[in-house]
Order: C-alpha cells, then structure tokens, then sequence
C-alpha cells in the first residue's frame, strides 16, 4: 500500500513516469460509456499522445474524426471492435490496428477492454502515399533477438516500410536481461509496461516500474532497461521513424 499522499510518478522536463495511482480519466465529446486516460501528450513537450481508453459496464463507444493525425492502436485485454472507413475488425487480446491520417473511426468496447492508443500528426514525404490500414496480432508475429541476444526478444508489429513513420514494438526480456548498451537517439518513445517489473534508467535516474507503468522519453534521453523478478518483463513502445530531421 502506498504512503498517503505520495506517488511514484514523475515528470521531468525530458521524460516521466507515469504510475496507474494517479491516472485521471477525461472524457471527449461523441464518447458513450469510455473514458480517456491521456499519459503522454504535447501539453508535457512530446510529439505523440498516448491514451488509455477504458469503457463503462456494458461497454461504451470512443470516436475519432478523420483529420491529419495517425493512430497505431494497441488491444491489452478485453475485447473490442474497432470501425473504419471501408473497414472493420473484431479485437481481441494482442490485437493492433494502424489507421493512417484522415481516417474517421470509432471503437467499440467491453468493461474488460483496456485499449493504448497512440496519436500523432503524420509527417508526409513527397512521393511517398500514406501508409494502408494494418491489422493484427501480436501472437502471431515472430520475434526475433536483439542484437543476437536470445533473453532479450522484439517483436516489430508494423511493416519495414519507408511510408510508416512511426514503429510499435514489443520487447521481452528474461528476468535479469537488459538493453545491451545506455541509448541516445533521436526517436521519442511512449512506452507501456505490459507485464512483469524491472528497473528502467530515463537520463541519470532509474525507476522501478512494473505492468501498468507509463513512460515518456524525448529525443537524445539516455535510456536502459533490466528485467528483475521472477517473470519476463515485457513493454508496448512506440516510436518515430523514417524522416529526415
């Protein structure tokens, strides 16, 4: 049981923690029985929003109009049905949808339905169209070593595509496995624990998390993760791709 009036969240100016004990829900308009939780937006200086959605018991309906942002949405437990123009997909756990700009679209879902959607304005490179809709599921995507190390597994859900530019990726570590090295890059991470615990380093401060753990890191943010317990640890993340600076 936590202390009263104490958190383990934290927002810095280049990254944050985001812990379930302080999630407070909104709520948009055209929603019916949902609920947004927004972890990450532009308000604390990133790029991407990231948003839990929840729904009400007997379930409930979230909409999103058709406008110049892009959405890579994530199914944790539960299920849904998630509507499009020209399209349709019945989710269940594990599911994810990528649904490219100035696409109209509504998901349906149960009170069991725990959705991470991720949000951002695409970034258009001439010659290049906008990426299709991509539907799938995370059990049926091969994973594959990182850097040759078989205790630390990602599987990649989106094509290897130059159209796409943005990946969401699942990584897995054994307990006691890490990222092999401190990284500093120039992609933004919105990252969502999945399950188990470990300690991740965001600059020069390392944060136990554990499943239900939201974290934010900006651009050239030193990061680095270790699995710890007795369970794989495993995370959702997003990141941005494929653009020149």
């Amino acid at each position: 049981m936590e202390l009263f009036g104490t958190t383990r969240t934290v927002v810095a100016a280049r990254h944050a923690l985001i812990a379930e004990d302080g999630h407070v829900p909104s709520i948009f308009p055209d929603w019916e029985g949902a609920t947004g939780y927004v972890m990450i937006s532009p308000a604390m200086g990133s790029s991407v929003t990231q948003m839990l959605i929840r729904f009400d018991q007997g379930g409930g309906t979230a909409k999103f109009p058709s406008d110049a942002h892009e959405h890579a949405i994530y199914l944790e437990t539960g299920s849904a049905e998630a509507v499009w123009d020209g399209g349709q997909r019945e989710m269940r756990g594990g599911d994810f949808i990528y649904l490219p700009p100035e696409t109209c679209f509504v998901l349906k879902g149960d009170e069991n339905a725990r959705i991470t959607l991720f949000r951002k304005r695409f970034e258009r490179h001439p010659g290049l169209e906008p990426p299709p809709v991509i539907v799938g599921n995370s059990a049926e995507i091969s994973d594959q070593a990182f850097l040759g190390n078989e205790k630390a597994r990602l599987k990649v859900l989106l094509p290897d595509d130059a159209r796409f530019d943005l990946a969401m990726n699942i990584f897995t570590y054994q307990p006691g496995a890490t990222l092999p090295f401190v990284e500093t890059h120039i992609m933004e991470h919105g990252l969502l624990m999945l399950s188990g615990q470990g300690v991740y380093r965001l600059e020069e401060c390392y944060y136990p998390v554990r499943a239900g753990d939201v974290i934010w890191m900006a651009p050239y943010c030193p990061q680095w993760f270790v699995a710890m317990g007795d369970y794989p640890a495993s995370y959702l993340y997003y990141k941005n791709i494929n653009r020149l600076p």
